[in-house]
């Protein structure tokens, strides 16, 4: 299995989840999160007084998959994602050695 971290942009975020859901997958985790890149931030002014705005607003997006279907999920991801611009995120993968569902205490396959 492979646990699959998507950092996005907050506005595409429905459509990586609806994407998502077209190719099956069962569960997504998301999370609010703050970061950046090579955006590195951005000023804004806010009555007057000038912001650096340093750790931009982004959604975490967590699926586990079996390894066979990594890779479509991986490019499904990226296509809903991708604006072209600069600070549309980036796609991790890392193995997935043991799960448990915590209700039972089984193994999960």
């Amino acid at each position: 299995m492979k646990l699959i971290k998507a950092i996005v942009r907050p506005n595409k975020l429905d459509e990586v989840v609806e994407a998502l859901r077209k190719t099956g997958v069962a569960g997504v985790t998301v999370t609010e999160v703050r970061g950046h890149g090579k955006q590195k931030g951005h000023t804004v002014v806010y009555r007057g007084n000038e912001y650096n705005v340093d750790l931009l607003p982004k959604m975490q997006v967590e699926v586990i998959v079996e390894d066979d279907v990594a890779d479509e999920i991986i490019q499904t991801i990226i296509a809903s994602g991708r604006t072209g611009e600069i600070g549309d995120g980036r796609v991790f993968v890392l193995p997935v050695e043991q799960s448990y569902r915590i209700r039972t205490g089984e193994p999960v396959d």
